[in-house]
């Protein structure tokens, strides 16, 4: 082979993760790994509504896999990861192609959800945070002490404390409207986008966001108001 066909081969589209289009299907995929998890982990968390027991035993259960949640864990890391680090350097990259910012700044054929979308992602990865070392570790725990196996009492003890709650509940918002425009923006980085079915995915990422938005939050509500004790 002739080095002049070598250094075409070399010379050509930029590989895959360093390209654009690359990191948007990063993103998607990444996304949808983690919206996966957002569904299940919220099927779970309703168990509350269903008492002491219940909740328990779903807790127990996870914590009975033992080993077989690291592989879980670590894919999820993972995933959170390549999705942050993608949205980084695309957000660097599109503030390179265009170092002068307009003048006037207008939101033409953007939604809020999608105008936040950069910074509403670390907000959400510190309340991850402190939602584990809450919740899941126990090591804060504002308000009442925590118990290892019994679920039901620390979530209760915990969204008991009223800005915990209200962290809770902001965080949670966010991450609704994250994945407002996240859904439906997933099919336009793989391709799949169309005129006709795009106006569909927005409403259909908007009633998903909606209802996991409201089921997560009615937890912490529920507490504060009393309905759950």
């Amino acid at each position: 082979m002739s080095t002049t066909a070598v250094g075409l081969r070399e010379n050509r589209a930029p590989g895959f993760w360093q390209s654009t289009n690359g990191k948007k299907v990063v993103m998607a995929v990444t996304g949808a790994v983690m919206f996966a998890f957002i569904i299940g982990h919220l099927a779970g968390n309703l168990q509350v509504f269903e008492g002491p027991a219940k909740l328990n035993a779903y807790g127990n259960l996870l914590h009975s896999l033992g080993e077989l949640l690291w592989p879980v864990r670590i894919i999820l890391l993972l995933c959170i990861g390549l999705h942050i680090t993608a949205t980084v350097q695309l957000a660097l990259r599109n503030k390179a192609a265009r170092p002068v910012e307009y003048a006037a700044k207008k939101s033409i054929n953007s939604t809020y959800a999608s105008r936040t979308m950069y910074w509403s992602g670390p907000i959400i990865l510190a309340f991850v945070i402190f939602h584990l070392l809450h919740l899941t570790a126990g090591y804060i725990h504002p308000g009442a002490a925590y118990i290892e196996g019994d679920v039901y009492h620390n979530v209760v003890s915990g969204f008991q404390v009223w800005w915990v709650s209200v962290w809770y509940i902001f965080a949670v918002s966010l991450l609704g409207l994250h994945l407002r425009h996240g859904f439906w923006s997933m099919f336009q980085s793989i391709g799949l986008n169309h005129p006709r079915h795009t106006p569909m995915l927005k409403k259909l990422a908007l009633v998903l966001a909606l209802l996991i938005t409201l089921g997560y939050i009615s937890i912490p509500l529920s507490v504060l108001a009393g309905f759950v004790k």
